[in-house]
């Protein structure tokens, strides 16, 4: 076993890091990231620990930098390593809640992922899972040591690629090594106690916690009418920014007040998100709000439009084209 490579390949590393923990009552992990769903693999495994600092799992989250924000500080004339102050810490701990709460919004969710994320806050909550972010430097080791109570094997570490992710752990390519010598492990304990207990580094544990049960995944129901007031929250705030964000080109300053805030919160959803869809009865603008946001994307945005209609409507369209000088071509929709 001592010197086997797990690639992910031929070789996964979840299933022997599983098997490794099942007789473990301890164990600490180095990784530069940390998905929160991607806990439940192992959940299970820390459930049997007794909880607190000598009988838990230790997590230590590196912060990672972007290439481009290391290539900065790679050849800046600034001095170097200059620490963290606490103004610091602070700061670094509600970049790194934003990041986790924006894991939560990624994908659909399911009921594996939901039962998995109240098991991670139960753990985290009983300190049978400790997780602390090091702030001091980026660092992006990845190290796993399992305390086992096995006398030939007290210890098993692996060392490589792989992040506390599914793919990490299973299935994007990887390179790790199993490290089973006694002086080598101690060596890689010590490596990791001392940045356990380094200043820059602070407990997120009950951070993350919350940030779970604040979430989908949390326990106890949300009222119907705190979701409707969250929405039209969300709705309002939609609404307000679109207003004050885009101007209505003064060609169509003949357009009611309710059409002139349809073109601009159409606008707002276009440039964010790539799309959006006018609906109203008969006789209410459609077309003409349409007209306007084609301006407003050819005047702000330098964008062109392709205007896809039944064949009878083409002159209609061909006739705003050319009264409001718009950069867009008319084409008939088939099967009319």
């Amino acid at each position: 076993m001592h010197g086997i490579e797990f690639d992910n390949i031929d070789l996964q590393l979840l299933p022997i890091l599983r098997e490794t923990l099942k007789i473990s009552y301890r164990a600490d992990f180095c990784v530069g990231y940390f998905n929160l769903r991607g806990w439940r693999r192992i959940d299970d495994l820390i459930e049997q620990y007794v909880g607190s600092e000598n009988a838990c799992c230790r997590l230590l989250i590196g912060m990672q930098s972007l290439p481009s924000d290391e290539i900065h500080a790679a050849f800046s004339l600034a001095s170097g390593d200059r620490g963290i102050d606490n103004s610091g810490i602070v700061r670094f701990k509600k970049r790194m809640a934003a990041e986790f709460r924006q894991q939560l919004t990624i994908g659909a969710p399911t009921n594996q992922d939901e039962a998995g994320l109240r098991r991670l806050s139960h753990q985290l909550k009983s300190q049978k899972l400790i997780i602390k972010l090091f702030l001091r430097h980026s660092l992006h080791a990845k190290l796993y040591l399992v305390h086992r109570n096995d006398p030939n094997t007290p210890t098993v570490g692996f060392l490589g690629s792989s992040n506390l992710t599914l793919p990490g752990l299973a299935k994007q390519g990887e390179l790790n090594v199993d490290i089973l010598d006694h002086d080598a492990c101690n060596k890689l304990q010590k490596w990791f106690s001392d940045r356990w207990q380094d200043y820059g580094c602070v407990d997120i544990s009950q951070e993350l916690a919350e940030i779970i049960d604040q979430s989908w995944a949390r326990d106890e129901l949300v009222s119907p009418y705190y979701i409707y007031l969250k929405i039209a929250y969300h709705l309002s705030h939609e609404a307000i920014a679109g207003l004050s964000e885009f101007r209505i080109p003064r060609e169509f300053n003949n357009l009611f007040d309710f059409q002139k805030a349809a073109v601009q919160l159409a606008a707002r959803h276009v440039t964010r998100r790539g799309g959006v869809l006018v609906g109203d009865v008969v006789g209410l603008g459609k077309t003409l709000v349409g007209t306007a946001l084609a301006k407003i994307l050819q005047e702000d945005c330098f964008l062109e439009t392709l205007i896809i209609c039944p064949k009878n409507l083409v002159p209609m369209w061909q006739e705003y084209v050319n009264n409001y000088r718009l950069l867009a071509e008319v084409m008939p929709s088939c099967g009319f």
